[in-house]
């Protein structure tokens, strides 16, 4: 679906993507994570002509966005991070002026924008402003805008970043519902535990680069085996301690400590053993995967 072979975006003395390979394949989710400024963005608006490579190859649909985007535009959809919706307008004369955009048929675009709505929750909204719905309405709705053109590839740039849980797990299942349809998604996000759920594959870039592919369990298992306690602050000096006598990856943030240990009873035991106690303790995850291999915190809107 998309192939990269030593792709690379340069602005002026800035390498923004820095001779990477990677591939999406259809039928799959694919995440492409990693902090402000890595890459991904650049690597988006390659995919579909908006920036053009310096050098290196890149296909999609077989296509090459530099000569053919026209024609890659007219087979996906994309969730932008803005809504980007015009607000005088309902939420029906919104969806009709960008079916025209998209090329869907007279006669089909009523019945592709009712189904669609009621497929997003979104029916009773119809003829509402576009002003008076809320967040989440919004952001669904975009999704609705993405699907009108019925993509083979659905490109959902952080979809549910500032959405309550409720809105983002409603999302999550219709995202997987598309991807169960035939649907290739690719998604980029601050949520690591939204990319666990919701990706097949995924790479983690840094600085331009790709520093890790695979399958989100693959990639903890290889990155960060075994369990993580939770600690306070107050206890930095003691957990330390601990962490460099067992050789435990240790690291910290403005309020808590972390440790990672192979075996979850070498963290249960430590308040026997050493008098501290975790607040936490839960396994591994892919934010930890996130923190080794950039060394960054999540962007603050995370």
């Amino acid at each position: 679906m998309i192939i990269a072979k030593s792709l690379t975006k340069s602005f002026d003395d800035f390498t923004a993507v820095d001779n990477i390979d990677l591939h999406v394949k259809p039928n799959e989710c694919f995440g492409l994570l990693g902090p402000n400024g890595a890459g991904k963005s650049t690597f988006i608006g390659m995919t579909y002509g908006t920036v053009i490579k310096t050098s290196g190859e890149l296909s999609v649909f077989g296509y090459d966005p530099t000569r053919q985007s026209r024609e890659i535009k007219k087979r996906l959809g994309v969730v932008t991070q803005e809504n980007a919706l015009d607000e005088s307008l309902t939420v029906f004369e919104n969806m009709m002026i960008y079916c025209s955009f998209v090329g869907v048929a007279k006669d089909q675009r009523k019945k592709q924008i009712d189904d669609l709505l009621e497929y997003m929750n979104l029916s009773h909204k119809k003829d509402a402003q576009i002003q008076s719905l809320s967040g989440g309405m919004k952001r669904r709705l975009v999704f609705v805008r993405a699907l009108l053109g019925k993509p083979e590839l659905l490109i959902l740039d952080e979809p549910t970043t500032g959405l309550d849980p409720a809105v983002r797990h409603l999302l999550w299942g219709k995202v997987q519902e598309l991807r169960k349809a035939g649907t290739t998604i690719m998604l980029t996000t601050h949520y690591m535990h939204e990319a666990e759920v919701l990706c097949d594959r995924l790479v983690i870039m840094n600085q331009g680069k790709v520093v890790a592919e695979g399958s989100p369990q693959k990639m903890i298992a290889q990155h960060t085996p075994g369990y993580v306690g939770i600690f306070q602050a107050t206890d930095k000096l003691a957990v330390e301690k601990v962490a460099k006598s067992y050789n435990y990856h240790f690291h910290e943030d403005a309020s808590q400590i972390y440790i990672r240990a192979p075996e979850l009873n070498d963290l249960t035991q430590l308040h026997s053993q050493h008098q501290i106690t975790p607040s936490q303790i839960r396994p591994a995850n892919l934010e930890d995967v996130f923190l080794k291999l950039t060394g960054q915190e999540l962007a603050s809107n995370a």
